[in-house]
């Protein structure tokens, strides 16, 4: 199947869902999944003209690329979440597994998928919906919008919570042309219960990847959920209150406003790209009594709380295999690669995005851990100087914890945060990182992964449980 055209390419779900699917069938993914391998090369020599371009004109274009693939509002009844179901169970191969993931987004967990060698079906996707006259700084006028045109889409998908979400921040140049319908999964639904008992093997085991990452909302509707800011640079009541460099942030952007007037939450709920809404945890466990299948659950609150559990564990695998573990990938958003770890040896540590809470939780792991020879890092541009950014000097400094060599994989510095070229040089510089590609290990089976955390019981902030 084709990937229904509403269904946004640069999310984090989708990027994140075809690596994983791609790595099962062997292959790699390159540009975040929203290119064939051929175009990636053929566009390496030039993409490096992007970051010559005006800032101003590289904010431009990287807003209409995204706008490209928005909705009109008056198409929403057309998007079905069943369709998006049938084509992601259409991207993985045919055959037998001992486990199948389900839940929440995660760029640790797509490394572990790939270490179990087990598919992943996500509970969230990305609607990207157009729309003018909206100001960035005015939540409350999106969500008025998204109250006036969810409903087709709610009528037609009743399995799914809707999770409008709306970040002047982090988004800044997107939400110029569009807004964001994340989807959340209430219930597995035809195609995921088709796939499971195809391709589960007899008593095999669902494994529920639950992020309970909480964050203040609004209820709009029954299953209409709208949540201003995301995770990142800002904690939730700096959204609500502002601050002093919420305010200079907006003073540099010529904003009318210095803090948003966003609508006061009635509540606390999961967050929107990365939470798990508990519900489809109950449909989980219905079906797996139905059919003779275990369930566990993975459980942890913030997205990076995988992240040194998933890189300690390659690097013990790596050991085992006879495999050097002198070098460290680290992966920022969607710029990730499962394949290209294990091809080239490199353990794996991803980063939410490219701000201070990700630099800190890298600093961390770094000081924690044996010295790493090389460290590589990618860099996701998402084209905003937003609040909370990362400089490429602390960057630096922290890559200069190699022992070796540390530096920027397919990026460059001087164009940060409007690096747009790095969706293409990441790829292929990643490919380039050594001579030496070892072939795509045998699958471990989740009794490994179980003892590895069960034996350094409260080193991480992780939990797996029986359900």
């Amino acid at each position: 199947m084709k990937r229904p055209p509403y269904l946004a390419g640069f999310d984090s779900a989708s990027a994140m869902f075809q690596s994983t699917a791609r790595y099962l069938r062997g292959q790699d993914m390159p540009m975040m999944g929203m290119g064939p391998k051929w175009l990636a090369h053929a566009l390496e020599p030039v993409v490096g003209g992007i970051n010559k371009l005006p800032a101003g004109v590289r904010d431009k274009l990287y807003a209409l690329s995204g706008w490209t693939e928005s909705l009109p509002p008056r198409k929403l009844r057309t998007v079905r979440a069943e369709d998006v179901a049938r084509w992601m169970v259409s991207e993985f191969p045919q055959r037998r597994f001992p486990a199948v993931a389900i839940g929440s987004s995660n760029g640790a967990a797509t490394h572990l998928y790939a270490a179990l060698g087990i598919p992943w079906l996500p509970q969230t996707f990305l609607v990207p919906v157009s729309r003018s006259g909206v100001h960035p700084d005015e939540p409350k006028d999106d969500l008025a919008f998204g109250r006036e045109v969810a409903g087709p889409l709610l009528e037609a998908n009743p399995e799914v919570q809707l999770h409008h979400m709306q970040d002047g921040n982090q988004d800044r140049l997107m939400v110029q042309y569009m807004t964001l319908f994340r989807l959340k999964r209430l219930a597995l639904g035809r195609a995921f219960e088709g796939f499971l008992k195809a391709a589960l093997e007899p008593g095999g085991t669902l494994l529920l990847v639950e992020c309970t990452l909480p964050w203040p909302t609004v209820r709009v509707g029954e299953r209409h959920i709208f949540q201003h800011g995301g995770l990142g640079g800002l904690p939730p009541e700096e959204y609500r209150t502002g601050s002093a460099r919420v305010e200079d942030f907006l003073a540099r952007y010529e904003s009318h406003r210095r803090s948003w007037d966003a609508p006061e939450p009635d509540g606390v709920r999961p967050e929107a790209e990365w939470g798990f809404e508990p519900t489809l945890r109950e449909d989980v466990l219905r079906f797996a009594r139905e059919h003779g299948f275990r369930v566990k659950r993975l459980i942890f609150e913030e997205p990076e709380h995988l992240s040194p559990l998933v890189a300690d564990f390659y690097r013990e695998r790596y050991r085992a295999w006879g495999v050097p573990t002198n070098r460290l990938l680290v992966e920022s958003f969607a710029l990730h690669s499962p394949y290209w770890a294990l091809r080239t040896g490199s353990v794996p540590f991803w980063l939410v995005f490219n701000k201070e809470p990700s630099a800190r939780a890298l600093e961390r792991y770094l000081s924690a851990r044996d010295p790493f020879d090389d460290i590589h890092l990618t860099l996701f541009s998402h084209g905003t100087e937003s609040v909370g950014l990362v400089s490429p000097e602390r960057w630096r400094a922290l890559l200069d914890h190699a022992r070796r060599e540390g530096r920027f994989l397919g990026g460059d510095p001087a164009a940060y945060p409007r690096d747009f070229a790095t969706y293409v040089r990441y790829y292929t510089e990643l490919k380039a990182l050594t001579e030496v590609r070892y072939p795509l290990p045998e699958p471990l089976p989740l009794s490994a992964f179980e003892a590895f955390l069960r034996e350094r019981d409260g080193a991480y902030e992780v939990a797996l449980e029986d359900a």
